[in-house]
């Protein structure tokens, strides 16, 4: 952890700044007419929804979005795949928070069995080309991976089944995640080798400590664009300690002897 956040006064403090921070971003967004579009991805339990939550609380709600898709529909599933993400693009000076996305067919469908393996290997085909297009129009996507540790995991599933305000986030695919643990590992690696690309990059989260994770990850989002009265007092270096743009390495925050986001054993 960074030494000038020691305290959890400081690192308070720190996060305020960058949630200032946002807002202006925002701002600049809106009256340049920017579209952003940022993924949240990773295994059961990794914090994308609180991430979510953290990086949207102080936004002017007129100008975001979050998207959260349910199962689809059967009118959807006849569908060309994209389709039903793709009525959820941003407009002009917006931001949209994806908590899930199309990459649900990359790693979550073909372990879960949700999806066959035509479909899967077209979408692997088909995604990269749709989002070099969104890039073309001027779009910015970011799309993060919040990797956690197999016990991390483990004990964030124990709390959704004994705590009554939790329960609703139990799903099919919680109930699996630890008995196929190797399984979403495979594709999460094939994913990010296949479809990384410097446009539009995958950035691994060591989602291991919820705030932290937060924390970088917004530090991330701000630190790639230049807007006005840009505090330039404050670090927008990210910590690699916490987060990391992949380069080959799925599993970046691993160190010997630690059970990583990676393909050990239970």
């Amino acid at each position: 952890m960074r030494e000038h956040l020691e305290t959890d006064k400081e690192f308070e403090e720190e996060f305020m700044k960058l949630q200032i921070e946002l807002v202006k971003l925002q701002k600049w967004m809106i009256r340049k007419r920017k579209r952003l579009i940022i993924l949240f991805e990773g295994r059961d339990t990794a914090g994308k929804g609180g991430a979510i939550y953290w990086f949207s609380r102080f936004l002017n709600p007129r100008h975001f979005r979050i998207v959260a898709l349910p199962k689809p529909t059967k009118l959807e599933k006849g569908q060309w795949y994209f389709q039903r993400y793709a009525a959820h693009l941003p407009n002009a000076g917006e931001m949209v928070f994806f908590d899930r996305s199309w990459y649900n067919r990359a790693v979550v469908e073909p372990v879960m069995d949700f999806c066959t393996t035509q479909q899967y290997d077209l979408f692997m085909k088909q995604v990269v080309q749709f989002e070099h297009m969104l890039v073309e129009a001027r779009t910015t996507i970011i799309k993060f991976w919040f990797s956690i540790d197999i016990e991390v995991q483990k004990k964030r599933l124990q709390n959704r089944v004994s705590n009554p305000l939790k329960t609703w986030k139990l799903s099919t695919v919680d109930i699996e995640a630890q008995r196929k643990w190797h399984e979403f590992t495979r594709y999460k690696e094939i994913m990010f080798e296949k479809t990384h690309r410097d446009s539009s990059p995958w950035v691994i989260i060591n989602g291991n400590h919820k705030p932290k994770a937060r924390m970088e990850a917004i530090r991330y989002v701000i630190s790639l664009f230049e807007y006005d009265d840009k505090d330039k007092s404050i670090n927008f270096k990210c910590d690699p300690n916490w987060l990391a743009i992949y380069d080959g390495n799925p599993n970046p925050f691993t160190l010997p002897g630690q059970t990583s986001d990676g393909d050990d054993d239970l």
